[in-house]
């Protein structure tokens, strides 16, 4: 990769998450202590539990190192503007969704450099190991991520109108930049694809699959309401693969270690249909509160 590419890669996730957020507003944040129980697992699934399981199926299923590391860093990257729109369509707790992806937006600025070389370290052969420098990839990151984020917000705060006509032109511009990202990924290891891809589609479907029940389950256990667990659920099942990717690419120089994130990105939509439809034909029984 090239400084080009990898500024280009950097000018697109801002974009992303410049358009995240225009979406944002105070009340985002300040739902942690009107909502603690709820904020409080559902970071600690996304931050905590998530990566732990990203390590056993890396682990269980013997992957190859790049695919192994790719995962984890999936995994260190929760959450996304997509989880929203998933979280509204499938009729769950739409503030409590945007409460989690801000705050682990800003969390996980802290905890990724961390949790990434703690997986290279392990699955890595000691002369193959990528250690990020930790100070660096906490500021490039925040470059990329948070300043895109507080700008979108400050917009927002001062020309909502504006903010507003600009919320479905963000949204579509996502989809086209992780489209094109997975397009390069595709063209970038085009000798190897269908082997990799074999290889990463399990690893992947699992970690998304295994977090959503995780997520599910844990937050009916703690006796949150079923709108409140199907936020939950999708906030620790929908990862940030843009996010995985420019990391992968951009950071860490490496196009093989974004190869998951991209089989990811590409096995969401199909599974985000089907939580749309589950959980939507399900219907929340019990009342939605409303939004503070």
């Amino acid at each position: 990769m090239n400084n080009l590419s990898t500024i280009l890669l950097g000018i697109c996730l801002a974009v992303i998450m410049l358009g995240m957020g225009l979406s944002l507003v105070p009340d985002d944040f300040k739902r942690i202590f009107k909502k603690p129980l709820a904020v409080f697992l559902g970071l600690f699934l996304q931050i905590v539990a998530l990566p732990i399981v990203a390590f056993g199926i890396a682990y269980a299923l013997a992957l190859p190192s790049f695919i192994a590391v790719g995962l984890i860093i999936l995994a260190a990257c929760p959450g996304g503007p997509t989880s929203n729109l998933i979280t509204h369509l499938a009729k769950g707790d739409t503030a409590l969704s945007v409460s989690l992806t801000a705050i682990s937006s800003f969390l996980t600025i802290l905890t990724i450099p961390f949790v990434i070389n703690f997986g290279t370290s392990f699955f890595m052969s000691q002369d193959q190991t990528i250690l990020l420098d930790i100070p660096d990839t906490i500021k490039k990151i925040m470059i990329v991520s948070v300043i895109p984020i507080v700008l979108g917000m400050t917009i927002r705060k001062f020309a909502p109108n504006f903010a507003s006509k600009m919320a479905k032109p963000t949204k579509i511009a996502s989809a086209v930049i992780l489209i094109v990202m997975i397009i390069g990924i595709v063209v970038k290891e085009r000798d190897n694809v269908i082997e990799y891809f074999s290889q990463a589609g399990i690893a992947t479907l699992s970690l998304n699959v295994i977090t959503m029940l995780m997520g599910y389950g844990v937050s009916r256990l703690f006796k949150l309401n079923k709108a409140q667990a199907t936020s939950i659920s999708i906030e620790t099942g929908i990862q940030n693969g843009t996010m995985a990717i420019t990391i992968a690419i951009g950071i860490m120089n490496r196009v093989d270690l974004s190869i998951a994130a991209g089989v990811y990105s590409l096995i969401m939509f199909f599974t985000s249909g089907a939580i749309i439809f589950f959980f939507s034909r399900k219907g929340a029984a019990e009342e939605v509160p409303a939004a503070e």
